[in-house]
């Protein structure tokens, strides 16, 4: 019993830990376009290597940011704002 109390801890505290990032719930139609926002990004500086649509409807790049840093980022597609960050060394 002890032990099976454990592992569904265990697990509970692993799901959370992978849950997705959710950006916004906005219609597809109001969301800035694809390309335009990767230009934008580019002028700022970033290396953009990678760009996808998540599943929590994120724009999501892989690249670098204008300082150099290997970065991946969760953008709200309709604001633009960066909703998380993940600097990799």
């Amino acid at each position: 019993m002890r032990y099976s109390v454990i592992a569904i801890t265990l697990l509970l505290a692993s799901a959370t830990s992978y849950a997705r990032t959710e950006c916004t719930t906005a219609e597809r139609s109001t969301w800035q376009d694809a390309d335009k926002f990767q230009a934008q990004l580019k002028e700022q500086g970033y290396k953009i290597n990678k760009f996808q649509i998540t599943k929590g409807n994120c724009y999501e790049i892989y690249g670098f940011d204008k300082d150099g840093r290997k970065v991946e980022i969760y953008h709200d597609p309709v604001t633009g704002k960066a909703i998380k960050t993940e600097i990799h060394k």
